[in-house]
């Protein structure tokens, strides 16, 4: 690590800027973690889309099919390949707090920037304000790098911003995740983007809330090697204008990316997000790769319907 516990907020907001992508990680036809094909694409990623910062080993990258070894081994593995190029945030949550500590650790060991933790399922829990304070504390107490908060559907609720604006003021929560509906993020931006870094996930949005929030940072997913090739960079164009406080122009280049964004969703299988993501990676010449249990695999048939729709959506190989 490069800062201490109470520089971590500053050097957040030096060092993450522009497209953070959220890393799918490819496996075997026999489950195992493909590392060579994750170091491909992460060459591809950072040298030919100029993406600056990954998020490795959350949702996208199937971190609950993983065992603890192979989690490691994919922050390791990420950490070297991103090494002084871009910037990484390792996900390191879990439901038990001990798996999250070491975790925690060896993400400030093999040498990553900063880690995230989606906020715990809380069974029978209504009165959410104390304990997601006190389990965020209780983490960065014992850890000394930069920590992310993380609030999705998936955990059974969303966190309130007044409850994310409280955990903020902890010396090493330096940014948020919020994948919520765009009046909650807006109104925490305003509360805390002063001191922590607010973003979330929909590319959608990520111009809007760039011209009204003055937002720096797209943490994250996977449009941002998706929707681009190496000859084909329009998110990472639009996102620059953006910056140069040059909109209209920035709107005509992301409005342009509609067909590609149409093509992804009308071809995506309700229950096959991942293993679709995966194969119009594979459509893109990057490395995909199988999905594991419990996630399915396309159908031949959704796999020619995807291919059809990649092949006259407009990016450019």
């Amino acid at each position: 690590m490069h800062y201490s516990k109470h520089e971590a907020k500053a050097h957040a907001r030096e060092t993450m800027r522009g497209i953070w992508a959220a890393a799918l990680n490819p496996f075997h036809a026999d489950g195992s973690f493909d590392e060579t094909g994750l170091r491909r694409n992460i060459r591809h990623w950072i040298d030919d889309l100029q993406i600056k910062g990954l998020f490795i080993a959350g949702k996208q990258g199937e971190f609950w099919s993983m065992s603890l070894d192979e989690r490691k081994r994919n922050m390791t593995v990420a950490a070297e390949e991103c090494g002084g190029k871009a910037g990484t945030i390792m996900s390191i949550s879990d439901q038990n707090a001990d798996t999250v500590l070491e975790l925690g650790l060896h993400a400030q060991d093999c040498g990553a920037d900063y880690v995230v933790v989606h906020a715990p399922m809380l069974s029978f829990c209504h009165d959410r304000d104390e304990v997601l304070y006190h389990y965020y504390k209780y983490l960065c107490d014992r850890l000394d790098i930069g920590i992310a908060m993380w609030s999705h559907p998936d955990s059974g609720y969303v966190m309130e911003p007044e409850t994310c604006a409280r955990i903020a003021e902890l010396p090493n929560i330096m940014a948020i995740k919020y994948s919520v509906p765009r009046e909650m993020y807006v109104r925490l931006s305003r509360m805390v983007g002063d001191r922590i870094l607010v973003s979330t996930s929909s590319e959608d949005e990520w111009l809007d809330n760039i011209e009204e929030l003055g937002w720096q940072l797209y943490l994250c997913s996977s449009p941002p090697y998706q929707l681009q090739t190496a000859n084909d960079l329009r998110m990472h164009e639009y996102t620059e204008l953006a910056f140069a406080g040059k909109f209209e122009q920035a709107r005509r280049v992301r409005d342009s990316l509609n067909p590609v964004r149409d093509a992804i969703r009308s071809t995506r299988p309700g229950g096959k997000p991942t293993a679709h993501g995966k194969y119009w990676q594979e459509l893109l010449g990057q490395v995909g790769g199988h999905v594991r249990h419990p996630m399915l695999e396309l159908t031949d048939a959704e796999k020619s319907a995807t291919r059809a729709a990649f092949e006259n959506c407009g990016l450019r190989p």
